[in-house]
């Protein structure tokens, strides 16, 4: 049972890491069940605290990569209309997995920006800090993923 679980928490991480790139696979739960897998064998190698603490860290990665792309759009100087078209093109992308999460908030925050009238340029400088913002979320993502990882290493050796 022991090796099974090993080899199903290693698993696990490997398809969390893929989730940090691949926008339909939810990548850091993947690779925060990696750890639990581990923790289900005889060697029980993490404390309650650490996975509580991974669990905070887990759920608020996620949220902040759903949230960041907003984020970019209103620090590249997205209106009200640029940012709720990104968190609309943001809704909108989760039904089209992989690259309506990619390109939702994108054309929403264009989208948005070209209904309150803005220029061409304005529009696509909102929607270049919301696709800036989905590249910040991947590298965070990315980030907890490959912590996770070391950890989920470090314990099998």
């Amino acid at each position: 049972m022991e090796t099974i679980l090993v080899i199903s928490g290693f698993i696990l991480l490997i398809l969390g890491l893929a989730g940090c790139l691949l926008p339909v696979i939810p990548g850091p739960p993947l690779a925060y069940a990696s750890l639990l897998a581990l923790q289900l064998t005889d060697k029980q190698p993490f404390s309650m605290t650490f996975l509580l603490v991974w669990a905070g860290i887990t759920v608020l990665v996620v949220l902040a990569d759903l949230y960041i792309p907003i984020l970019g759009t209103k620090k590249f100087g997205g209106t009200k209309w640029g940012i709720r078209g990104a968190a609309a093109g943001l809704v909108v992308g989760l039904f089209f997995p992989p690259w309506g999460i990619i390109a939702g908030p994108f054309l929403g925050a264009f989208a948005g920006e070209l209904m309150n009238r803005q220029s061409g340029n304005k529009a696509l400088r909102s929607a270049v800090g919301s696709f800036l913002g989905f590249v910040g979320g991947t590298v965070m993502k990315l980030g907890s993923c490959v912590i996770m990882g070391y950890y989920f290493v470090a314990a099998v050796i």
